[in-house]
């Protein structure tokens, strides 16, 4: 049985021992759970359904939250979280794709996602979507930018990049994030990562013949 968005935060103060992080996967628990409830077609019962749509962590530093949304929609056991970061777990400090049922790939070294991501929307043809979740310092990396300009250039409109946007860059964007993306030609939206309604509407909108940019913005504290 699926639990209900107010009975994450039990679920995500089950896992401890990575305060370091904290504060990287607290700013993405909406943000997933508002995938996971109302946006990706996933299921727990099947989670290698070959018509699924694939949601990738890129930002894969402290998935609790992560993590904390598979067991509420049913992808591992609740009393899995327990036994986080314990020898034999298979809840890691990053997830793994062989070990985590809902996992598509170990992530934890960033700049890695959207690269992946627009691989497997380009080699997806039935209809599968693809959707990246990103830090915004993780936008630094050069191979994100390389996938920015080539997903653009394709209008490759089945992959959604979403960047949660705490002000941790260093480097930033001239213009802000959105403007990243859209001088690259990608259909972009910016919205309060808090705020379910507003991320399903950005996440749901209509872009064809371009892949969209989500920007969740999160206040640090």
């Amino acid at each position: 049985m699926t639990k209900a968005y107010a009975d994450l935060p039990a679920l995500y103060g089950r896992l401890t021992g990575d305060e370091k992080h904290d504060w990287a996967a607290a700013s993405t628990l909406d943000v997933l759970w508002v995938l996971y409830d109302r946006v990706l077609r996933v299921d727990p019962a099947h989670p290698d359904d070959p018509g699924r749509d694939r949601f990738l962590l890129s930002k894969g530093h402290g998935p609790m939250a992560f993590y904390s949304v598979l067991a509420a929609k049913g992808f591992i056991e609740e009393s899995t979280l327990d036994d986080w970061l314990s020898f034999g777990s298979v809840l890691g400090y990053h997830p793994d794709r062989t070990l985590v049922p809902g996992v598509e790939i170990g992530s934890g070294s960033l700049g890695h996602g959207l690269p992946i991501g627009l691989g497997q929307a380009i080699g997806l043809t039935a209809g599968q979507r693809v959707f990246v979740l990103l830090g915004d310092g993780e936008l630094d990396e050069g191979s994100n930018h390389e996938a920015i300009a080539v997903a653009g250039r394709r209008g490759q409109a089945n992959l959604t990049a979403v960047v949660v946007d705490n002000g941790s860059a260093t480097h930033g964007w001239p213009g802000g994030i959105a403007a990243r993306f859209a001088v690259e030609g990608w259909a972009t939206a910016t919205v309060d990562g808090r705020d379910h309604a507003a991320l399903e509407r950005a996440l749901t909108t209509d872009h064809p013949g371009a892949p969209l940019a989500v920007v969740a913005e999160i206040e640090k504290g």
